[in-house]
């Protein structure tokens, strides 16, 4: 699909946000209300006992005796070590009777005199110590761990651990995973490769019997949001065996040895439960290549985790049933030692969907939605090329999201041509007001680019031409709509492709006789495909069929590196060709521009009128103005 937007030097983002699911919380746990009450009767108890304590009034033990000779002693309790009790005096604040705790120098004549005095007295056989060790020892250090214990609970399920510092992880078996094959769409190839380790879990014999054991492991890798984690899920529920899952950044912790620790934990806890699955997501977290930086610190941590992890996958039976996945976009970047025969056997790339996929795809994410009559899912695949399952799904919750804003009593075709054009090129920006001198600009910037799209040989059409603003900077945009998937580009065609680019800056030359800075984008995008097809392609005359410069395709992170293999004056033979290449597109584009000024003036007022034109009314404007489209250069 081609997108050529008047974005004023900047490109647009795209931003797709992933609801994350709510943690289960301490206090909805059964047995919460029983720990509060405990804990309440302790604390009652305990300051309790301390305020009583505080109101006894210490005294020394010769006072006491000259109470006693006084008669003012109401009652004593006698033990050991202390004599507590009451006396018939009051205290003058509070109108009770006084409280006493004394010290005694014991001698034999203090029954005596509390008897001949009429004490009320009772003598206890020691210190009541267990009381003492209770209250003054174990409860306020229990306390103390109770406190500790639920705030390393609540910071585990929010954190992964409070400080992290123990050593086992604690993985639990998913039990009850409904996700089966039939909840994955657009990778048939993977489901096929999947299929026999699925036979291998629910019956190993199989291959054992023939002298083979089953894979140890698989690993999926393709760009994010494909379906990796959706596919492992799959494979679990198919085989009806118990689902491990853990990210490959929750090894790593901040004391070293915590994630080799916690890797011998998860295949211990593995074995227990073979035949089972274990799946590492981000395995490139920890499975980077060694030796590439400094050893020490969090590098370190993670070689240790990573040796561990290579040493249990050595270590397992392989008639023990245990399968360990793990899923990378990243595949450039891991050591070496992961990819070898032994330990991931079967290497499995889950790759973007094409059309018929991506069709697949959407009707899962869409089959329990209330559709339209007039939604046709192969029309929004077919606006989608390179889109994956992530974002398909975010383009049909969009369209619902839409259509509730609309009340919509079903979604609609034009909810979900809303949805992909927020998705790719950002939501409408309605209170960017454009002076009407801008807005006739944009317009024919736009009208540049469809009309030379529609003349050309090789163009894809013309599905929709806006001139609402969208998203970062977007003041405008042409989208084409492919007629089917394509994995080549010959000369001709990217010819084309240079020529529609710079058919929105040719517009404003003609219209205006001089520039603005809607085009960056264009140009920046027309000098890529230049250069890539001097350097990379050999589609040079000059150069030759040669490939210039040491190229590091990433091909799953969409970028690449290049290190230079040629002198200086080669690259300015290259910059001369990628020059002449941007040139001929563009006294190309003027050609045909200024061939059928007027189809491209209406164009233009049809846009100012509407906004939003369609492919069709492009091509009814294109008849009823300029005739049968004709192209210069085409056939040449």
């Amino acid at each position: 699909m081609g997108k050529n937007e008047f974005s004023g030097g900047k490109k647009p983002e795209i931003e797709i946000n992933k609801p994350d699911s709510e943690p289960h919380r301490f206090w909805q746990r059964p047995d919460f209300t029983l720990w509060l009450y405990l804990i309440f009767m302790l604390v009652s108890f305990y300051v309790w006992q301390g305020y009583h304590q505080a109101q006894r009034e210490e005294i020394p033990y010769s006072e006491f005796l000259q109470h006693v000779d006084k008669g003012e002693v109401a009652e004593a309790v006698v033990t050991e070590r202390i004599i507590t009790g009451t006396l018939t005096l009051k205290d003058p604040k509070t109108q009770q009777p006084r409280r006493f705790i004394t010290i005694p120098l014991w001698d034999t004549d203090l029954a005596k005199d509390l008897k001949d005095h009429g004490v009320k007295y009772s003598v206890r056989p020691g210190n009541d110590w267990l009381s003492n060790f209770l209250f003054n020892w174990v409860l306020p250090f229990g306390l103390l761990f109770l406190f500790w214990g639920w705030m390393a609970k609540r910071m585990g399920r929010m954190g992964g651990g409070f400080l992290n510092i123990g050593n086992k992880i604690h993985i639990h078996p998913e039990g009850g995973i409904k996700v089966t094959f039939e909840d994955v769409a657009g990778q048939d190839e993977a489901k096929q490769e999947l299929r026999e380790t699925i036979e291998f879990l629910k019956d190993p014999s199989r291959i054992q019997r023939l002298g083979g054991h089953m894979p140890k492991g698989v690993l999926l890798m393709g760009p994010p949001g494909t379906g990796k984690t959706l596919l492992a899920r799959a494979v679990a529920g198919e085989a009806g065996v118990p689902f491990f899952n853990i990210s490959g950044s929750e090894f790593i912790e901040l004391f070293v040895g915590v994630g080799a620790a916690r890797v011998r934990e998860l295949f211990e806890q593995a074995r227990k439960q073979a035949p089972c699955i274990i799946f590492i997501d981000e395995l490139d977290a920890i499975g980077g290549a060694r030796g590439m930086g400094p050893a020490m610190g969090g590098h370190d941590e993670r070689e240790q985790t990573l040796n561990q992890l290579l040493t249990e996958m050595d270590g397992f039976d392989p008639t023990s049933g245990v399968v360990v996945m793990a899923a990378t976009n990243r595949p450039e970047i891991l050591d070496k030692a992961l990819l070898r025969a032994g330990r991931f056997d079967r290497q499995i790339v889950v790759d973007k969907p094409d059309l018929e996929g991506r069709v697949a795809i959407l009707r899962i994410h869409t089959r329990k939605m209330k559709l339209a009559d007039d939604v046709d899912l192969r029309i929004v695949a077919q606006r989608t090329p390179g889109f994956v399952g992530a974002d398909l799904a975010n383009i049909a919750n969009e369209a619902a999201i839409r259509a509730v804003r609309e009340n919509h009593q079903a979604i609609t075709m034009a909810d979900f041509e809303a949805a992909i054009d927020r998705v790719i090129a950002g939501p409408e920006k309605k209170n960017r007001a454009l002076s009407s001198e801008e807005k006739r600009r944009v317009a024919f910037h736009e009208s540049g680019h469809a009309l030379v799209a529609v003349t050309v040989p090789t163009g894809e059409p013309v599905h929709k031409v806006s001139i609402i603003p969208r998203g970062v900077a977007a003041l405008g945009y042409t989208l084409q709509l492919p007629v089917e998937e394509k994995f080549l580009s010959t000369v001709s065609e990217l010819k084309d492709q240079l020529a529609i680019l710079l058919g929105g800056r040719v517009a404003e030359e003609l219209v205006y006789g001089d520039i603005s800075s809607g085009a960056a984008n264009d140009l920046e995008r027309a000098t890529e495909i230049a250069r890539s097809m001097v350097t990379q392609l050999g589609m040079s005359d000059k150069l030759g069929p040669v490939t210039f410069g040491k190229h590091q395709q990433l091909v799953y992170l969409g970028v690449q590196q290049e290190e230079r293999n040629y002198s200086e004056e080669t690259a300015r033979q290259i910059d001369a060709e990628v020059r002449a290449l941007v040139e001929e597109a563009h006294r190309r584009a003027h050609q045909i521009i200024d061939s059928r000024r007027p189809v491209l003036d209406a164009l233009a007022a049809r846009l100012m009128e509407k906004e939003v034109i369609s492919g069709e009314e492009v091509l009814e404007v294109v008849r009823e103005t300029g005739g049968k489209s004709s192209d210069p250069h085409a056939g040449a």
